[in-house]
């Protein structure tokens, strides 16, 4: 369906169909419609990290087995990944001021989003300037692995261990995943509208 379609235009039209989507989740007990929120934001979390990720193994694999072109899909899902993780940090903001009334901007996991939010935009700046798929390749890794094991050691104040998959409504679960499923679709067709870019 996408492919005949140009990538920019494809990626754009995937978060259309995601937004829209997500009027329609189901409802939860406690938090009511605005549970909606909750599913879009961890939908979005999930492709930013799944993302980064795979930048993480792109990364890894181009420069292990000295491939080029794996290197550039590392810088091309890095920054795909950091568009998503930069922007979830307002759909957090959002999420916590429609369900609990209020920001709380000293929960860990937040002040983790935000400086690594700070430091990605940094490093990927520093990527489109070297212009090493290479170097690119290893700040990807480097990047990923140190993400991955502060959120592994912060604390979780408003955030369960499982709130989606912990819930026992099968439609919730379902709907999450099919969520998820179009949000990483578009995290992908901006990584390959990104890798377009790159000269060759």
């Amino acid at each position: 369906m996408f492919r005949r379609i140009p990538p920019l235009l494809a990626f754009l039209l995937a978060l259309i169909l995601v937004g829209i989507l997500s009027f329609f989740g189901p409802p939860e007990r406690s938090l009511g419609a605005n549970v909606r929120l909750v599913y879009l934001h961890g939908a979005w979390v999930w492709t930013a990290l799944i993302g980064l990720g795979s930048a993480a193994a792109a990364g890894l694999a181009g420069l292990l087995l000295q491939r080029p072109g794996l290197q550039r899909w590392s810088i091309a899902l890095g920054q795909s990944g950091m568009f998503f993780w930069i922007s979830y940090l307002p759909l957090s903001l959002w999420t916590m001021q429609a369900n609990w009334n209020g920001l709380y901007l000293a929960e860990p996991r937040f002040k983790i989003g935000l400086d690594y939010a700070v430091i990605g935009l940094l490093l990927q700046a520093a990527i489109l300037v070297l212009r090493s798929p290479r170097l690119g390749s290893a700040l990807n890794l480097a990047f990923a692995i140190a993400l991955g094991w502060s959120i592994r050691g912060a604390e979780q104040v408003m955030h369960p261990e499982s709130p989606i998959f912990g819930s026992n409504s099968i439609a919730i679960r379902l709907f999450f995943l099919l969520l998820l499923l179009i949000s990483l679709l578009a995290g992908l067709l901006l990584a390959r509208w990104l890798h377009a870019l790159q000269p060759e």
